[in-house]
């Protein structure tokens, strides 16, 4: 699997961690940035990951910041992105089986063993479809309509 990973300027150390949590996992981890502790504006990467998860560049995205927050509703202003704020297990399955969501953020301030937690349980959980799907469809029909 392709994963793509950004942070901002909080969540360097982290990022270095799931770098290699991933590469164990034999999944392929390709680092957006940024590349050290000064200080960034995170939308610039949020968008990085959310454009490679559109164009098919990678399978899932992963972002890190602060609180995830910022990270995501950049991330979800890229077409064909569904990205969730994650705090929990539970947070992360749903997401997936519910949302199809193709990007997790996260907070840097969680402790690194309950991230890859989430983050495992975000990749191996499967969308259920039916009649989430028909909500999932719902959402692109949306950004097509409005597209400026």
């Amino acid at each position: 699997m392709k994963i793509g990973i950004a942070t901002d300027h909080h969540g360097i150390e982290i990022k270095e961690e799931l770098i290699n949590y991933l590469k164990e996992k034999d999944d392929e981890a390709i680092d957006y940035g940024t590349k050290g502790t000064e200080m960034v504006d995170y939308p610039e990467f949020a968008f990085k990951v959310g454009e490679a998860v559109a164009h098919n560049e990678i399978d899932y995205g992963i972002l890190l910041c602060g609180t995830g927050i910022g990270m995501s509703i950049a991330c979800n202003k890229v077409k064909g992105v569904r990205c969730a704020k994650v705090s929990s297990e539970e947070e992360a399955r749903l997401s997936r089986e519910h949302n199809n969501a193709n990007v997790i953020a996260l907070s840097s301030k969680m402790p690194i063993h309950e991230i890859t937690e989430i983050i495992s349980i975000f990749l191996n959980t499967e969308f259920l479809g039916e009649r989430h799907l028909r909500r999932i469809n719902k959402i692109s029909a949306y950004e097509v309509e409005h597209d400026n």
